[in-house]
């Protein structure tokens, strides 16, 4: 019989039975990533429950040099809370930490520990009159440690920004074990490079999110969700310079959307039906809101704003939803298109961004650009037109394959989908991040000035690079080998 590494019996002794496992059964769901692309393997799986706990077990793991994933809701789109397939690295569970421990109404903020799902974060803002304006598909399992490590956007980046801008502050341990406590939310604080913002799209490569102040705004008075159809991406983009200049301050979601993208959703998705009568090439979900009573009531201002725009030929055809019943359908639809395409066969997903100016010709030829190199595909492009996100698809041939397919063109078709990006002075990573999906991509298309300041700050802080080796920042000596 083996005898127990001294390290795992320290570390079992921090967190005691409840918060230790070696257990197959107890860590596989925790092992592959959620797009199910990545399996890796754990000697153990760590779940702290208090901040102390974390820095205890940063410190035994940094001292035995052993690699530690951090890991949230397990909800990432990159591989970037998935250990790689060697079995040397131990799995940090957050979700033990999941008390909210202070909401200021009065001051707008909400402090919370890294495993609160963003569900419940919104349900117990709300019963304070407050909301937190960043919202996803997985808000049901996403963490705000997660959130907070992957820069996180969303639908309300338009109006309320990324999770940059929304981190008013950061406690977090660094891979020795030291705890930084920058949770206070100082307007000025002159001291230096802004440590908070290390963490935040980090991707627990420098420490671990334990808890963040998080900047809230008034919950809704209400709102008003209208679908558009206009002619073109460009006429799309006309309408969004349109309402941003008449509604600044209540303009919150513009999301563009082809007609191949709905028709696949009222095919797959049931309960779904078409917002407006006939075909048309791009769709466009719009969200106008009050949050102060005072305010313009949005209704009123988007019946106004579309009449308008329908004058000038912005748009072709429009409805607003009489309920909020059938708002949250009308989004329902943008929300289930990725799903959607997964059931209508095998493609590759790419999430970039581009110069808002940008956004309509960026689509209009990238994507024949790609269709015709690799015949018989179809480019499926839709997104945050108001933040120039575009998460663009690139749909198989009929009769192809999954997981054949994107197995053999993901080499072939991604890199020169990131070319046009960078040509077009993109980012290859707008919300998802980086992971290990993208890292090698990252360092092909980085200049070497970004490439250097990443690996000095990674290595300064992390010299034994124990914290999620193989993700984001490439160094030769990631345990991965990737």
């Amino acid at each position: 019989m083996s005898k127990t590494p001294k390290w795992q019996e320290q570390m079992q002794s921090v967190v005691g039975t409840k918060g230790f496992t070696c257990a197959d059964d107890d860590m596989a769901p925790w092992l592959t990533d959620w797009r199910g692309h990545y399996t890796g393997a754990a000697m153990a799986m760590i779940s702290p429950a208090t901040t102390q706990e974390t820095a205890d077990i940063l410190k035994i793991a940094n001292e035995n040099a052993i690699s530690v994933v951090p890991q949230g809701g397990n909800s990432g789109m990159v591989g970037g809370a998935t250990p790689d397939a060697n079995g040397q690295s131990i799995l940090l569970s957050l979700r033990r930490m999941n008390q909210i421990r202070a909401i200021a109404p009065e001051d707008q903020l909400v402090l919370c520990e890294a495993g609160v799902i963003l569900q419940n974060l919104h349900d117990a803002l709300a019963t304070e009159g407050q909301r937190f304006p960043l919202t996803l598909g997985g808000k049901g399992s996403a963490t705000v440690g997660g959130l907070v490590s992957t820069n996180a956007g969303g639908t309300q980046v338009l109006r309320h920004g990324t999770m940059r801008a929304l981190v008013a502050g950061i406690e977090g341990v660094l891979p020795d074990g030291s705890i930084f406590d920058g949770l206070a939310a100082l307007k000025k604080d002159n001291r230096g490079y802004d440590l908070k913002q290390l963490f935040v799209g980090g991707e627990g490569t420098l420490g671990v999110v334990t808890a963040a102040t998080l900047r809230t705004v008034p919950a809704l008075v209400d709102r008003c969700v209208a679908w558009a159809a206009v002619g073109s991406t460009d006429q799309a983009y006309q309408l969004f310079r349109f309402l941003n200049s008449r509604a600044p301050q209540s303009l919150e979601g513009f999301e563009i959307i082809p007609e191949t993208c709905l028709a696949s959703v009222l095919r797959h998705i049931p309960g779904t039906r078409s917002p407006l009568e006939g075909a048309h090439r791009w769709h466009v979900l719009i969200e106008i809101v009050r949050d102060h009573p005072e305010a313009q009531n949005p209704r009123s201002v988007t019946e106004g704003l579309l009449a308008t725009a329908m004058e000038r030929d912005l748009i072709e055809d429009a409805t607003l939803a009489a309920s909020e019943r059938q708002a949250e359908d009308f989004w329902k639809i943008r929300d289930s298109i990725s799903e959607a395409e997964r059931a209508n066969g095998p493609a590759l997903q790419h999430d970039i961004s581009v110069p808002v100016p940008g956004m309509a010709g960026f689509i209009n030829e990238a994507s024949p650009i790609i269709e015709a190199k690799f015949p018989g595909t179809e480019v499926l492009a839709f997104g945050h037109m108001g933040d120039g996100n575009v998460h663009f698809h690139v749909k198989a041939p009929p009769g192809a394959q999954s997981p054949d397919w994107p197995r053999e063109y993901a080499q072939k078709i991604t890199p020169l989908v990131h070319d046009l990006v960078i040509a077009a002075g993109g980012s290859i990573s707008a919300e998802h991040g980086i992971g290990q999906s993208k890292r090698t991509e990252l360092e092909r298309l980085s200049s070497d000035a970004r490439l250097s300041v990443l690996r000095a700050i990674k290595t300064a802080i992390d010299p034994k690079n124990i914290m999620n080796p193989g993700k984001l920042v490439p160094l030769a000596s990631d345990q991965s080998g990737s």
